[in-house]
């Protein structure tokens, strides 16, 4: 068996290693450079909390290949299991958290409730006006600059080629599977995965699959270093676009959201973030982190996402082409996933089934409403 797989962020360079962990001919394809699209962009959670709970069990076995990443990978790509706290401000967040809290508790999520007391015994500056707030232990972070190129490279280690710097002119489909026409040569396999990103919709609409997916670029920065006090990823239960923080080892403050996501053309797909944003934003984690008034912003930055209509991911087989699989359309949120997903479509490819549940994130879910609609 040959696949050939399509996108080389975190989810296409995590599936070509577990597929070439099998055994399997592996060949992975980017239109840049490995690891430089959405997933350099991303804030570098590792987060359950909060998630569909149709993910989780998918998380589950994410985190469990999180913790096994050194060993995997033959290198540090900083996964630290910190915990991810999520402050809380208001009764009706309150609400949301005790709900999804009890709902996910069978899919091995247990999370702890901590009053305000504790919040500021526990995490001293963190929330001083949050009325609770929530506490994984098990989750953390990674560096998203580290880990896409760790999971090429140890694939490469297991035989798999690595493809980068190759823009896609044509994908045809023949009897004996596929052809991918680059920059850089032809390439042929029995097996198409497509972890395009952003860019997936196209080549899912190539074979009769719309998906509604619109890309945006996601609104970050990063302070000067300060001394390392902060811990846990810190979040916020809310409705709206809540803010979110970590201090890395170095003592730089990573932070994103509380604002709009700009909308991004994917051809060429370069995002922008927009400094007229950055007071909101920084009025948002001060809420969360009162002492980053007082901080220096360094930098920013931003990347190409893939938001799908329904807000869930698209995994799984192709419901019209057989031999073409999907993993894209993440939207914002895929980071923790990256290697279950990666595992999920080994799985899958090689042996026909997977443990996962994965009928909710159907590539021909949006065939099908149509179809019902009319």
């Amino acid at each position: 068996m040959a696949v050939i797989v399509l996108g080389g962020g975190l989810m296409g360079a995590a599936s070509a290693f577990f597929l070439a962990q099998r055994g399997v001919q592996v060949t992975l394809v980017d239109r840049r450079r490995i690891g430089a699209g959405a997933t350099v962009a991303s804030f570098g959670n590792i987060r359950r909390s909060g998630r569909h709970l149709s993910q989780l069990a998918l998380a589950r076995r994410s985190l469990d290949l999180w913790n096994q990443a050194e060993t995997l990978l033959g290198r540090d790509v900083e996964f630290r299991a910190s915990g991810h706290l999520r402050l809380i401000f208001d009764a009706e967040s309150l609400a949301d958290m005790r709900k999804f809290a009890e709902a996910a508790r069978p899919f091995g999520l247990d999370l702890d409730e901590l009053g305000p007391g504790e919040i500021h015994r526990r995490f001293p500056g963190l929330g001083p006006s949050a009325i609770a707030a929530s506490f994984s232990p098990e989750d953390g972070s990674a560096n998203p600059r580290l880990v896409a190129p760790a999971f090429a490279a140890a694939a490469a280690a297991k035989g798999a080629m690595i493809v980068d710097s190759a823009p896609v002119s044509q994908i045809r489909r023949n009897t004996h599977g596929f052809t991918v026409e680059t920059a850089r040569g032809n390439f042929e396999a029995e097996i198409l995965l497509n972890c395009a990103g952003g860019w997936g919709t196209t080549i899912a609409a190539q074979f009769g699959e719309p998906v509604p997916l619109n890309t945006f670029g996601p609104q970050m920065g990063v302070t000067e270093p300060l001394p390392h006090r902060i811990l846990p990823v810190v979040g916020v239960w809310s409705r709206d676009h809540g803010a979110y923080f970590r201090q890395v080892e170095r003592g730089n403050i990573v932070f994103g959201g509380a604002v709009e996501r700009v909308p991004v053309d994917p051809d060429p797909g370069f995002a922008q973030v927009d400094p007229a944003r950055l007071p909101v934003q920084l009025g948002a984690l001060s809420r969360l982190l009162p002492a980053i008034r007082d901080v220096s912003v360094i930098r920013q930055w931003s990347g190409c996402e893939g938001y799908v209509e329904d807000s869930l991911p698209v995994v799984g087989a192709s419901s019209t082409t057989p031999g073409l699989f999907h993993a894209f359309g993440f939207c914002g949120h895929g980071f923790q996933l990256g290697p279950g997903v990666g595992a999920t479509m080994a799985e899958l490819i090689a042996t026909g089934r997977t443990e996962i549940e994965l009928e909710p994130f159907s590539p021909g879910r949006f065939a099908q409403k149509n179809t019902t609609s009319q």
